[in-house]
Formats: structure tokens, sequence, C-alpha cells
């Protein structure tokens, strides 16, 4: 059972979520599952969760201002909300605009059949992306390499302005997370290459879901304040200082398509290193204030932050900040870490150097807002 965190006890995560996914989510989370980015800022488990606390909030709007792949926005409006999903990155307005901006009901599916499988019969091409990330590092075998490289080009020739432009692309980016050489993230690749980059690439319609929403691009700090208000706000920041920019610089140079300098073993991207790619967030000095302040600002009836144990914030001081929207009710959960706490520490020559100091975190989910509105939510929750 799901328990406060002043009862002293964390829930077992992945039990509670099991029982969701089979009585309250669909589709299937299977199905959901296979059309992710594996890691990215993944909030898998936390899914059902947060859409079980839309729904008990009666809310009809809703914004995600730290959306990532969209994953917790497209819960949101699978049932039901206008969405509103903002991210710096460019691959994550590429993701809202496919998930979150496109109504299903105007995608005519059997020519979006056929694109893809036009786009999946194009001859290999050698191009910029192949030579970066299949020679000069080892990102992704050859093969595969060549085949993103041709069809992303016909994706920007032949469908840069059509409603299918950000589908394809995401179906593309899918595609290629699922046939890497990495263990998450890109900041390097795996000394040998791993078994699923030996699988040929495969492109299959992302999913998509009926009704309206809108895709912003843009720092949540600068454009909080300037958004109307909402029933429900969804904050997941960064909790440390290493930048999405970075850890996932391929997506970003596949989304822009624009052949930049590059450089190190991991052929990041040269603008990496510019001040503007990097958030408050990932700073301790300025991301205690920065938070403070973007949670005064956020304009939502309820709003929802998450966070977990290793950040530089500490509880008591998330929930002094969340306050001032009223109500403050926490839930937490014990989870494993990311994939790299499990596999541990190498060197470049494929050493284990290091020792993994600990295999699991807690995630703490804060609900602030009206008390007679947040406290039945939690008690709701709590009692499923």
């Amino acid at each position: 059972m799901l328990q406060k965190v002043d009862s002293s006890h964390q829930c077992d995560l992945a039990k509670w979520t099991d029982e969701v996914v089979h009585w309250r989510l669909d589709p299937p989370r299977n199905k959901i599952k296979n059309k992710m980015i594996k890691y990215l800022g993944s909030k898998r488990r936390l899914v059902p969760i947060l859409g079980e606390l839309f729904a008990l909030s009666g809310a009809e709007s809703a914004l995600d201002l730290f959306t990532g792949t969209t994953r917790v926005a497209q819960e949101f409006k699978r049932r039901g909300a206008y969405v509103t999903a903002v991210d710096i990155a460019s691959y994550s307005e590429v993701f809202a605009q496919c998930h979150i901006a496109t109504d299903a009901t105007g995608i005519d599916k059997d020519e979006l059949q056929q694109s893809l499988e036009y786009l999946q019969s194009l001859p290999p091409k050698h191009g910029y992306f192949t030579e970066t990330f299949c020679v000069k590092s080892h990102f992704f075998q050859p093969f595969n390499g060549e085949r993103i490289d041709a069809i992303r080009d016909e994706i920007e020739r032949a469908f840069k302005n059509t409603a299918f432009y950000p589908i394809l692309l995401t179906s593309l980016i899918y595609a290629a997370d699922k046939v890497d050489s990495t263990t998450g993230v890109q900041m390097a690749y795996v000394k040998n290459w791993s078994p699923r980059s030996y699988r040929p690439l495969e492109l299959l319609p992302p999913t998509l879901y009926p009704g309206k929403g809108r895709a912003l691009k843009g720092d949540a700090t600068k454009i909080a304040k300037q958004l109307p208000k909402v029933d429900l706000a969804y904050l997941d920041p960064p909790y440390n200082q290493h930048r999405y920019f970075t850890n996932y610089h391929i997506w970003e140079t596949l989304t822009r398509w624009d052949a930049p300098a590059f450089y190190g073993v991991a052929c990041k991207r040269a603008d990496s290193k510019d001040p503007s790619t990097k958030s408050a967030f990932n700073s301790v000095r300025e991301m205690p204030a920065s938070l403070s302040r973007l949670i005064e600002e956020v304009r939502a009836e309820v709003l929802i932050l998450s966070y977990n144990n290793e950040s530089w914030i500490t509880l008591a001081d998330l929930i002094e900040m969340c306050s001032v929207k009223g109500e403050v009710e926490v839930l937490s959960f014990e989870q494993r870490r990311y994939v790299g706490a499990q596999i541990g520490i190498y060197n470049p020559n494929g050493d284990r150097v290091g020792k993994v100091s600990h295999l699991h975190n807690v995630e703490y989910v804060l609900v602030a807002g009206p008390k007679d509105v947040v406290s039945p939510m939690a008690r709701m929750l709590t009692n499923s």
C-alpha cells in the first residue's frame, strides 16, 4: 500500500505500479514502454501514480514544465487533459509536437504507415551521423548509422512542412534508441558493441492521442509566469549538475540536423560548452532560489513536484517552498537508481574503478494546493 512520507514508511513502488497498470492504465504498460526513450528523465514507474493524482484532482488542463520525453504529459493527455508541454531541448519540443500538439483524429494512419515504409526502404547513406557516431565514436553500428543518415535527410527534404514531420522524426529517434550501444546516456558508449546494436533499425508509428495540446520550447524559469493558469502543473526539474543537453547530445543533433563541430571521445556538440545550454537547476548555488521562485510563479490550482533524496535540497525545504500554494501532501517511493549505478564505474580501458555507494533512492512526490483538494487526493491514493 502507498504510504505518506510522514508515516515513516516507503511504498514498494514497483508492486503498487504494477497493480495500477493492470487495473487502471490503458493502453498496457508494455505498449507505452516500447515507444519511449529508455532512460531520459524516466518516470515510467511513477506515471500511473501521477495520472491517478491528475484524475483525483478533477483537473482539465495541465502543464508539464520539464517535459523531457513527454511521458507524464502523455499520461495527462490520455486522461483527457489539454496539456502544455515545455522544455528547453529541441528533441523534447519534437516529442511534444508529436504526442501532445498532434490530434490523432486528424492523422491519416494509412498514409503515416506508408510514409514510414517508404523511409524504411531508402538505400543507406554514409553521412555526418555515420561518420561522427559510428566511425569516430561507436554509439551505433555503421549499417544502422547509414540508415539513420538516409532517413533523416529524407524527412527533412520531403516532410519538413507537413503534419507528419514531428511524428516521423520521433519515430526515428525511438528506433535509434533501440539500437544504440550505451548504458542509457550519451556521455560515453560501451567498450564492446551492445547486443541490441546488432538489430536492424525499425521505424514504428509513435503513440498518438485524440485531442489538442501545446508544445513550447523554452527555459522554464523564463516563461512560467507568462503562461496562462492551469488546473494542475507538474514540475520535474534536474536534480544535479548533469545537463540533459550533453547527456543526450545525439538526440539534439539528430533533431536539429545541423552537423555541428564536436569534441572529445563522445563527439559532444561544441555548443555543449556554451553557458546557454546549462540550466540554473544544474548549479548547487542557483538551484534552490530558482526552484523556489519557479514554484511561486507557476499559475496552477494544484502543483505536483517530483524530487528525490539525492538532490541538493532537503525534503523540509521542498515542503516549505511548496507551501506557498497551500496545503502540502508528500508521498515517497523507494526505487532502483539509474542503470549506470547498477553496472558500476569503469575507466576508458574497461576496467572497473571506484565503488557504487547505493543502488536505491527515494523519490518524493509533493502535492500542493487548496486543502480541500489535495488532502482528499492523497487520502484516496493512499487507500487505493
